[in-house]
Formats: C-alpha cells, structure tokens, sequence
C-alpha cells in the first residue's frame, strides 16, 4: 500500500480545516433536503406515511455509487479529475433541488421521485469525489480528526433544509423555500473553483477496466477473503440503527404536534451548537484516542441517541427543551460515531484506488439508509413510535459487538 506522509500536525493548522468544512457542508446537504425537506413537504401536503417511507428509495444511488466510481478515477473532466467532477455533480444538484418548487404532491408525484432521484444521483456522485479529494489531501494522522471536521460540517448543512427550510416554509411558498435551500449549494461550488488539486499517489487507472478490477483486487489480496468480509459486514451494521430511527424524524416530530416553525427553531439552536460542540470535541477526541477507541466511544453514544427518541415518543408533546435535548445530542452523538466510522473508512482505503474503495464501503454503509428505512413507515404502523425506537437501539448491538475484532481497543489507530 502507498503510504502517505505521517507528519503529525494538527488539521486546524491548515487551510485544509476549512476545505473539510465547505466541503462537508455541501456534500450533507441534497441529503438532508431528500430526508428532511422532502418528508416534511410530502407530510404537509398530506402525503400518508407509508409514501414518505417509500421515497427512501430514492437513495438507491447512494448504495450503488461503487459501480460508476471507477469512471471518476479513469476520467478527468476541465477542471481536474476532482475538481472537475466536484462542480459538474453540484451545479446539477443546484438546479434539481430548485425546481421541485414547480411542482405539488397531489398532481405531481411521479415527477417528484424522478427529480429526487436525479438529485440522489448527483449527490451520490458527489460524494464519490469529495470522499476521494479528502483521503488524498490530508496525511494518515489527520484523517480521523480530519474526517470529524467533515462529518460534523456534514450533519450542520440538516439545519438549511431541517431548520430554515422548514421555518420559511410557514411563510412562504414551496417555490421559494426550494430555490433559497438549491443557493446553500453555493459555499461548496465556490470552494471547488478556488482549492487545487490534491497530490496524486501513483499512476492512475489507464483503463476503464483497470479503474474497476484494480481496487477490488488490491482490497482483497491486502485483507484476505476472510478479513474483507467481516469488514463489508461491520460497515453496514455499524450505524443500522440510527440510520433507521432518523429516517422519519421530521415526519415524528410534526405527528406528536409540534410545528414546522416550532421544529426549524428548536433545530437551529439545539442542533447548531451540538454540532459545533461534537465538530470540535470530535477532532480533538480522535486526534488524541485515534479511530478504534472513537468506535467504541462515540457508538455507545449514538444508541443513547436513540434511546433520546424513545423517550419523547413517550412523553408526546410535553415541552420544546426536551424535543431540543433529543435534537441537540442526536446531533452531537451521531456525528461522532459518524466521524469515527467515515474515519475507519478512509484508513481501510488505497490512496491509490480511492474513488472506488471509498464508494464500495460508503454504499454498503448506505444500505440500510436506503432500502431497510423504505420499510420504517410500515414498522411505525405497526408497532407505534415508541417501540420503533427500542427495536432500533438494539438493531445497534451487533455492529458494537463487531468491534474487538474489527477495531480492537488496544491497537488506538
């Protein structure tokens, strides 16, 4: 495996910090606008629960992305072979989230799920090249710190479409509400017109058929048969039952009677400092205990996140500090178990073949999102909030108990 340079300097040194963040923020956001906005406007519209569970689907790219990455590694479009890819993918995401406006649930359903489905595309792509631009910008001892600033700038972008989306929303047409949200995409496209492109680790694929055999190969002849399968299965057991108790989070909160406006604040506020607060305490946490300990640490809190569901499933609408205490520390714990895992991620990849490694893990991590959150609108009719979230906390133990073997807590990287 190529080995990247191991100076050990703190990532908020650099200009990198700030790359992580915009980049972060713009990769987060289309998904949050499809599971966010998007349920919160179909729950408006009187759209039944059972089709906002369904328009989970429209995620199926996030968890088939590894089978065009090997294009993104092969090909180099004007700017560069991330640059160029990065502003493509998010210019089409722009004017896609702008143009749901024209269009109601009552009358335009179908239209809906095409245009949410170009979007899960672009974004999906997107993710496959800032993924990749990331891995190869920073050094081995910044990834994990590095990759906390990512996903913690990753979470903050849910406060434009499950925040100030949801509040103008009270206020002003749909129309508008998408075309501000579609502008947040502005920060990331500014950011890849100014950045370079990163260091190069190795020739590139020099053919199509390379950019896809490669990297499957080169995984597993450097982790055995054996060791590549317990990964694959760690990587989408880890975070199954988050995953899963925030699929209809915005559709929860608006059935125990809180309003959008009520939720867009309580979202920005609470939600806002604890993702700077886990942002923050994250990178430093996973600079000083490393990946394997942040595993354990940080998925312990994000089953007590769920658990956080629970219990307002049970009290119902009883006061906005609670609904703020659970929305403050899913987004303060969640994050962090998230930029643990993305941090295992970027280490079990080749610099070499990033694009496609990375795409392979996070589509398999993306799985659950998509395909077993389609059903969680059925399991809710079934079997009531509360008992959702109990099944989804303990859907979070296997992958815990993966971790001796995968991440054992001795080894700290």
């Amino acid at each position: 495996m190529v080995e990247l340079s191991l100076t050990k300097r703190p990532i908020w040194r650099e200009p990198k910090f700030l790359i992580c963040i915009a980049l972060g923020f713009s990769s987060g956001l289309p998904l949050f606008i499809l599971y966010n906005l998007l349920s919160a406007w179909l729950k408006a519209e009187s759209v039944n629960l059972k089709e906002i569970g369904l328009f989970t689907l429209v995620g199926f790219p996030y968890t088939w992305k590894f089978i065009w990455s090997p294009l993104m590694d092969r090909f180099t479009l004007p700017l560069g072979r991330r640059r160029g890819w990065m502003l493509f993918t998010q210019l089409v995401v722009l004017l896609a989230v702008a143009s749901l406006g024209y269009f109601t649930p009552q009358h335009d359903l179908p239209i809906i799920m095409v245009i949410c489905s170009v979007i899960a595309f672009f974004s999906a792509s997107q993710d496959i090249v800032i993924d990749a631009y990331r891995r190869e910008i920073l050094n081995e001892e910044q990834q994990a710190s590095g990759t906390a600033i990512f996903v913690n700038a990753y979470k903050l972008s849910t406060l434009i479409p499950g925040s100030l989306s949801l509040i103008l929303s009270d206020h002003l047409s749909w129309l508008w509400v998408f075309a501000i949200t579609a502008l947040f995409m502005l920060p990331g496209i500014t950011t890849t017109l100014l950045i370079k492109e990163p260091p190069q680790y190795g020739d590139p694929p020099k053919s199509l058929r390379d950019a896809v055999v490669l990297p499957f190969q080169e995984f597993l002849q450097r982790k055995g048969l054996k060791e590549a399968l317990l990964i694959l299965l760690f990587i989408f057991l880890y975070k199954l039952g988050d995953s899963m108790a925030t699929a209809l989070a915005t559709p929860f909160y608006m059935e125990l009677g809180f309003t959008r406006t009520e939720i867009g604040l309580v979202a920005k506020n609470a939600g806002l400092w604890a993702s700077l607060a886990g942002g923050i305490l994250g990178a430093i946490w996973l600079e000083k205990t490393g990946t394997n300990r942040g595993l354990w640490i940080f998925g312990v809190f994000q089953m007590l996140a769920i658990l956080g569901f629970a219990i307002l499933a049970k009290a119902g609408l009883s006061s906005s500090w609670l609904l703020g205490a659970v929305i403050g520390f899913e987004a303060f714990a969640v994050g962090l178990g998230t930029a643990a895992f993305t941090g295992y991620i970027a280490k079990t990849t080749d610099p070499r073949f990033t694009a496609t490694q990375f795409a392979l893990f996070t589509s398999l991590a993306a799985v659950p999102r998509t395909f077993i959150n389609a059903s969680t609108g059925y399991i809710v009719d079934h079997t009531g909030w509360f008992n959702f979230f109990i099944i989804c906390f303990f859907l979070g133990i296997p992958g815990m108990l993966m971790l001796p073997r995968i991440a054992p807590w001795r080894q700290s990287q």
